[in-house]
């Protein structure tokens, strides 16, 4: 996401970088970069006009910060400004209420409504230990019913039963009822979806907003529509009382028009933010740390975050006593910190978040990627138990036997044993001394280099 805007920014601020201070002629020239970029992301013309005023005004009036360079003073106030537009802070669901807290979802067909409810009661499962219980009123769809089902079990929440001959009203009314009886937590009420915004569309949604009473009602929007987004979210809010915004697909949305265009148009706040297909792949939508990727500054407290949630703590703890005994590291090691890494959204996930990252992310794509690592899983899953354990018994016969396998090449094969033995390596340096060894031997010459980074005896694939 915002793989565009980012580059363009990094450019403008590169170009202030040589100038001696912020003067009315450089910060024109620095505004119209911004200008062009920020309407190539698609974000809404009379966002775009407001932003580059903002950032006019308080860069022509920066005479406090004239010692510092001129590119550090544009920076820090075009986050500023990026954090005003998107929403200053997170704001959380307000579930303060005598239980159960009903949450309405609203939005049009294919935005990944029923998916984004599930991940929801996952989210407040493992985030606020609340339980959920969730209900489709979409009699149109019987599969909508049926998807919803099979992902309440994926994630643990309770599912409701509805029908297509029964009223989504009715429906709505029954699971509270029930979810109140069972002292379940927070009912998650998922509605019809329809191509475009209609008239019936709005009353049915209405006269289930009145049977439940939502204390949240969140629209959910696709962000890849870019500024279209944000105003079929104005017409949603002026038939519902909205209370926030689940964007979604933004792991396929290069521009990001839709995130800094929604929050201005409509007054309402984006809580959550969709990045992937996986049922854990919706994170609260903090904008501080949002401008910070923009700008190619990474999201560190979004990334700790997710090693907290996301990492089996027992398996690395299992593994660091492993390497501080100086055992070996095996393919079932390397297997798991691959597993690991896919937990937390990949590659491509991970480097979103690292500081200086996002301008790399094109260069490293053909270096980095996801498909290489289920390659190298794939390699590691068509060895037997006790070639994984003891990487050094594979030889010619056993290497032809694997590649079969898995569908791919002795050569490539034989890199993943190269990989192998470099992080072997490496973990015995951590052993005998530590992580200062192990750093002087990535600055060596690529041998400490993680699996599949590139380097000397990277992968290629």
């Amino acid at each position: 996401m915002f793989d565009g805007l980012s580059d363009r920014l990094a450019s403008t601020v590169q170009k202030l970088r040589g100038e001696g201070r912020l003067t009315e002629d450089n910060i024109q020239d620095a505004l119209r970069d911004v200008r062009r970029a920020l309407l190539e992301a698609d974000v809404a013309l009379p966002v775009v006009r407001s932003f580059i005023d903002d950032v006019k005004q308080r860069a022509l009036g920066e005479e406090v910060l004239t010692s510092l360079k001129p590119g550090h003073v544009f920076v820090n106030i075009v986050q500023d400004e990026l954090i005003k537009v998107m929403g200053e802070s997170n704001e959380q669901l307000d579930l303060s209420v005598q239980p159960p807290a009903v949450v309405l979802m609203a939005g049009l067909q294919g935005a990944g409504k029923t998916t984004t409810v599930a991940k929801l009661a996952k989210l407040l499962k493992d985030r606020e230990k609340k339980t959920s219980l969730l209900v489709s009123c979409d009699i149109y769809r019987p599969a909508a019913i049926e998807q919803l089902k099979t992902l309440a079990g994926q994630v643990g929440a309770e599912f409701f039963p509805s029908s297509t001959d029964q009223k989504p009203t009715d429906i709505a009314a029954a699971a509270i009822d029930y979810a109140r009886r069972k002292f379940i937590d927070v009912v998650v009420v998922d509605t019809a979806g329809r191509l475009h915004i209609d008239s019936d569309m709005m009353d049915e949604i209405k006269a289930i907003h009145a049977t439940a009473k939502p204390v949240e009602t969140l629209f959910v929007v696709d962000s890849m529509t870019g500024q279209d987004a944000a105003n079929t979210a104005q017409a949603f809010n002026e038939a519902l009382p909205l209370t926030g915004i689940v964007l979604t697909k933004t792991d396929g949305d290069a521009r990001g028009g839709a995130a800094l265009s929604i929050r201005q148009i409509t007054g309402k706040p984006i809580k959550f933010m969709g990045s992937g297909e996986k049922i854990d792949a919706l994170e609260p939508f903090y904008p501080d740390r949002v401008a910070s990727r923009i700008l190619g500054m990474g999201d560190v407290l979004s990334l700790v975050e997710e090693i907290q949630q996301k990492v089996d703590h027992k398996k690395a703890a299992k593994l660091a006593k492993k390497v501080s005994k100086g055992k070996n590291f095996d393919f079932n090691d390397l297997k798991e910190q691959f597993e690991q890494m896919q937990n937390m959204g990949g590659m491509a996930g991970l480097m979103d978040k690292l500081p200086g990252m996002p301008g790399m992310a094109d260069k490293l794509k053909d270096k980095v990627n996801d498909r290489d690592m289920r390659r190298m899983v794939g390699i590691i899953n068509s060895m037997t138990p006790k070639e994984r354990a003891f990487p050094d018994i594979i030889k010619g016969s056993r290497k032809r036997r694997i590649a079969e396998g898995c569908g791919l090449q002795v050569q490539d094969v034989n890199r993943l044993i190269k990989q192998q033995m470099q992080m072997k390596k490496m973990m015995k340096k951590m052993s005998k001394g530590g992580m200062a060894k192990m750093m002087r031997a990535m600055k060596g010459g690529g041998g400490g280099m993680p699996p599949g980074m590139g380097g000397p005896g990277g992968m290629g694939f």
